[in-house]
């Protein structure tokens, strides 16, 4: 009997445990299904923004060119023989019209003396038949063929002289002669390389810049540049546009005019130009904004709530800026932060306004 109430006792307290266990589950359930709905969280997602405005710019271009001599010829003689003479004190400076090579022409010479004989002659002559035609001894005709006489014999002189001066190589410009390709003695050839001549003040700067800012440079325009070696900052004159934009780079050529009276610019020198533009007012947003695409670049924008893309173009970038040219207006709402969970009409909650200066 005593078993049995034993038994008895010890089923009654796992009843009751399991109902107190139970008890306190659904209790706790209860308690979670009460929570107040604020609990859930806002699902709007929190992003800082940047209030478009218009700012005073001041476009710079930055491009790399090259330093070019304002004329470079290479010297060749127009005709071929035995080079005879060679005046070239090579890296010198040469005089315009000085005499560089000189070929034989000891057979011009001697071509040249005789038709002055015949010329002499011819013009004696000529002289006699004039006092004879003056007092009608002979026929119109007869002096007409020695007058042609002489002028034939002029013309033939003045041919020698002009194949004689083609055996001789003077400098077109004044400027530095380069390195001799040939010496003294060597048969030369209308394709024989005597050396190279180059005029270096002033001197040309080429460089190239965006087609879209070809518009505002102009024939003028004054730039800055420098070159390794030295931290002086040199000033051109841009001198000429290319008319042509190249199509396979979008650039345009640039050319630009210097002064290099203290030879410090040699051609084929490196150099680092900058271009600066007009000012001008514009939109300017923060670089971190702009999202690049397949088809440009984009910003968010929030509006209504919700963060609406836009397709901008853009013009120059700074280090923390880029410009607008399309697609913003001002006051406009601009994304800053979270760009990588925001998607198209997304909900969006501005958590605070950037006071960022998107100015250069």
């Amino acid at each position: 009997m005593r078993i049995l109430i034993a038994i008895a006792v010890i089923m009654g307290a796992l009843v009751a445990g399991k109902i107190y266990l139970f008890d306190g589950e659904g209790s706790e359930d209860k308690k979670q299904s009460s929570a107040p709905a604020e609990s859930q969280g806002d699902n709007r997602l929190p992003v800082d923004v940047y209030v478009a405005e218009e700012v005073s710019t001041s476009n710079t271009i930055y491009s790399s060119g090259t330093v070019v001599p304002n004329e470079e010829v290479t010297l060749r003689s127009e005709v071929s023989g035995r080079l005879i003479h060679l005046d070239i004190r090579e890296g010198s400076f040469v005089k315009e019209g000085q005499l560089i090579a000189k070929l034989d022409d000891s057979e011009l010479q001697a071509s040249l003396k005789k038709l002055e004989f015949e010329e002499e002659l011819a013009g004696q002559i000529e002289a006699r038949q004039q006092k004879l035609l003056d007092i009608n001894a002979i026929s119109k005709e007869e002096y007409d063929l020695a007058m042609n006489e002489v002028n034939t014999l002029s013309v033939d002189k003045e041919l020698v002289l002009v194949q004689i001066g083609k055996t001789e190589v003077r400098a077109p410009f004044s400027g530095r002669i380069g390195f001799k390709n040939i010496s003294e003695g060597a048969y030369v050839t209308p394709n024989d390389v005597i050396a190279n001549i180059v005029q270096m003040h002033p001197v040309k700067i080429d460089f190239s810049v965006p087609e879209k800012y070809a518009s505002q440079l102009s024939s003028g325009h004054e730039v800055t540049f420098e070159v390794d070696g030295t931290d002086d900052v040199f000033q051109a004159k841009v001198a000429a546009l290319d008319p042509v934009i190249d199509e396979d780079l979008r650039t345009l050529k640039v050319r630009a005019l210097t002064d290099n009276s203290l030879g410090m610019l040699l051609p084929g020198m490196f150099v680092r130009v900058t271009v600066p533009l007009e000012n001008h007012r514009s939109i300017m947003v923060p670089t971190e904004s702009v999202i690049p695409v397949l088809k440009g670049k984009k910003v968010f924008v929030v509006k209504g709530g919700r963060a609406t893309d836009a397709m901008i173009r853009t013009g120059v970038r700074t280090e923390r800026s880029v410009q607008v040219l399309e697609g913003l207006e001002v006051g406009d709402s601009i994304i800053v932060s979270a760009l990588m969970s925001v998607k198209p009409n997304m909900e969006v909650k501005v958590n605070s306004l950037v006071d960022y200066n998107a100015g250069p």
